[in-house]
Order: C-alpha cells, then sequence, then structure tokens
C-alpha cells in the first residue's frame, strides 16, 4: 500500500549533505519558531512542531538517518512512494494462512511514513500460539478467542508529561485483501511525569478477538518530542546556557527558560565550560507523588572566533598583565 514520502531535509531545510550539527541547529530553530507556546496559530503551530520533531527524529539518529538515506532514488516519488521489499511490517499473516490487517494510527504524533519505517510497527500475539493450537487446528477452532494487541508510537511533548493530557487517536484498520477500512478514535490519557520509551496500554483497543472473543489491547510506545532548549534524562531536565569568555571569568546574572517560565540565576565568577548550577523541583513530574526532578544549567563558555583590531589588541594586552596559566595550575 503506497504512503506519503516524507522529505525529512526539506522539513527542516537543510540539504542531504548537512552535518549533525547543521540539523540540531536547525532544528532548534524551526522548533523555537513553532513550539504551541510561543505561535499565535496554535493549531497549525502544533502539526509543523510534530512535522519538525518526526524529521529530527530521524535524521539526528545515524541509524535511522542511514535508512532512510538507503531509500535512494524512490525518495522522490512523492505521494506515490511504494516501500522497498522487506520493509511492509504492517500486513502480516497468521499461521495456517490467517490474513492479519494493516493498522494506521492518526493523532500520535507520527505520520504513516515514519510508522511504516521506523515505528515498532504493530504486534500481533496470536491467540492460538497462545493456547497451543497449530495453524491447522485455529481452523477447527470454533469457540471465541482473544484478539490480537497492536503497538504503536506516540509522540508527548514535555508539556504534555507535564500533566495529566487526554489525546485522540484514530485507529484505521485495511483489510490489505479488499482494501476496506474500519477507523474508530479512543481517548490516550498520558499521565504526568510519562517518560521516553514508557508503554501506555489502551486496553479492548487491539484487533476483535475471532469467533466473538474480547478484543485485544493497543500498546503506545512513548517517545517524547525534542525540545529546543532543554534535554531529558529520567525527570531531569538539562539547559546548555551559552556565555561570554568573560562572564564566566566575573560571573553575571542571567534569566534562564523552565517548562514554568524563566528564572533568575547567578553565575558565580570563575566558572569554567561544563559547570552545572542545579535548580531544585524545575524538571519532569516523578508520577502521582507531586515530586518533581531538577533543571541542571550548563555551562557553554563560547570564544570568539572572529576579532576586530581594538579587540585583538585588548586580548593580546590581557595576555601580557595575566599570570593565569591552566597548564599548570
Amino acid at each position: 500500500m503506497p504512503v506519503e514520502f516524507k522529505d525529512y531535509y526539506a522539513t527542516l531545510g537543510v540539504p542531504r549533505s548537512a552535518s549533525e550539527d547543521d540539523i540540531k541547529k536547525a532544528f532548534r530553530k524551526l522548533a523555537r519558531q513553532y513550539h504551541p507556546d510561543v505561535a499565535k496559530d496554535k493549531k497549525t503551530a502544533e502539526a509543523k512542531f510534530k512535522e519538525i520533531n518526526e524529521a529530527h527524529e530521524v535524521l539526528s539518529d545515524p541509524e535511522k538517518r542511514k535508512r532512510y538515506d538507503e531509500l535512494g532514488a524512490d525518495w522522490k516519488h512523492g505521494a506515490d512512494f511504494h516501500p522497498p521489499p522487506g520493509q511492509q511490517a504492517r500486513g502480516q499473516r497468521t499461521p495456517g494462512g490467517a490474513q492479519n490487517y494493516e493498522f494506521h494510527f492518526g493523532g500520535t504524533g507520527f505520520s504513516d511514513f515514519f510508522e511504516q519505517f521506523f515505528g515498532r510497527g504493530s504486534r500481533f500475539d496470536s491467540p492460538f500460539a497462545e493456547n497451543g493450537f497449530t495453524g491447522e487446528q485455529f481452523g477447527r477452532q470454533r469457540g471465541p478467542m482473544r484478539g490480537s494487541d497492536v503497538e504503536g508510537d506516540i509522540l508527548v511533548t514535555l508539556d504534555e508529561a507535564m500533566r495529566d493530557s487526554i489525546r485522540t487517536i484514530s485507529l484505521r484498520r485495511v483489510d490489505p485483501r479488499t482494501g476496506q477500512t474500519e477507523t474508530h478514535s479512543v481517548k490516550v490519557r498520558i499521565p504526568p511525569g510519562v517518560q521516553e520509551g514508557q508503554t501506555i496500554r489502551v486496553p479492548g483497543h487491539g484487533e476483535p478477538g475471532p469467533n466473538g472473543g474480547p478484543s485485544g489491547d493497543l500498546y503506545l510506545r512513548v517517545r517524547l518530542a525534542a525540545h529546543p532548549d532543554f534535554r531529558v534524562r529520567g525527570a531531569d531536565l538539562f539547559y546548555d546556557l551559552d556565555l561570554a569568555p568573560w562572564e564566566g571569568v566575573l560571573g553575571t546574572t542571567v534569566t534562564v527558560p523552565t517548562l514554568d517560565g524563566r528564572v533568575t540565576l547567578r553565575i558565580p565568577p570563575g566558572t569554567n565550560n561544563g559547570r552545572q548550577f542545579r535548580i531544585r523541583g524545575r524538571g519532569l513530574p516523578k508520577g502521582r507523588s507531586g515530586e518533581r526532578g531538577d533543571l541542571y544549567v550548563v555551562a557553554n563558555v563560547h570564544l570568539p572566533e572572529k576579532l576586530t583590531d581594538e579587540e585583538r589588541a585588548l586580548w593580546e594586552k590581557l595576555s601580557r598583565a595575566s599570570h593565569f596559566n591552566p597548564r599548570t595550575t
């Protein structure tokens, strides 16, 4: 079944030869522009933000990017794109020749294209295998049996992870033989403090059970959306604070972003590159306890790459007047 091809390089506005640093810079610029918290048209911005995150998810991961690039000339086929042989993971055949369905998700934050190639796909837990039946025996089985489970990925923003959130997901089931589709929607609760890789179970929304048996479950694996400012480690957040050399030497006072708004932070004199400052309780929730992780501000001291004649003269004057030698301290 054809899927709409996603040109991730075009989404981020970078060439196919872009470096990892180019991709990171392009993502951060676009993510800040389209972050729902700052955009006026929040609905349009939210959709664009998810597209940017999907492109970043693939192109920032060397393994995913390699697989994406290996699609070769087929990437030019646009909406008529057909997956290469061996990469159509959705429709699977059960023992005994029974045909499973293809499942397509809506509202998860990921496109069909991503789900096809980079998602975890659908999981079909064969009900007859669980109960010790062979494919031939299943063909003779007439009693009700539990349906298979279905898996997918869901993109969760840090703002959603901060609180109880509800997302409406559509699940479209396609019969590959006839093309007939059935679509239903389900509300999925995203608990506070949900973490990368955590699985959200939605009971009864998997594949219908044979012979009137109960349906399987839907499992959604959480993928935290990359944020233009923060990196996530468990319930803790990390923010890179850019400093000029003299700010690191002399100290300064800055304001830094948090998920709750900006706060003032004092940078003491003699702050070296990589030094961390902890702001307690400004991370993500730790489940329902009400406790939160911390925000770590990481000093990132930058050196000027270009100097005017006056600036160079001042740096040279400093080098002659200073007794500091980092190789002997």
